[in-house]
């Protein structure tokens, strides 16, 4: 079964921005932690940013101060703003717990190039 469903990738110019979104079943919502984790070619998935059911909030040092994490409870939805995008941001995005506990999506291709 489909549980994890990531969409908003794209192309991006260098120092451009994108808005991902993540929608997550209400159990897994709700229970754990929801992160974003990403995997360019020939290198291994990382996660990249995280965020708790009470909003609280961790980044990878690749990302700080430049990506943004969040949640709508309404939606049962995460999101990723990336601001500020680099070459070296080209990957294929997923989202899942922080623990990584639930089958991967078909994630959503992010491509930073000018």
């Amino acid at each position: 079964q489909v549980q994890l469903v990531e969409s908003g990738g794209g192309l991006a110019q260098p120092g451009g921005s994108l808005r991902l979104s993540c929608a997550a079943s209400r159990i897994i919502f709700f229970t754990y932690t929801m992160g974003w984790y990403r995997q360019a070619p020939g290198k291994q998935r990382e996660l990249v940013a995280a965020i708790s059911n009470v909003g609280s909030t961790n980044y990878a040092d690749s990302v700080k101060g430049r990506f943004t994490i969040s949640r709508d409870n309404a939606k049962n939805t995460v999101y990723l703003r990336m601001d500020s995008l680099k070459p070296e941001d080209t990957a294929v995005y997923y989202c899942n717990t922080n623990q990584a506990r639930y089958p991967w999506g078909q994630g959503t291709q992010v491509t930073v190039s000018s």
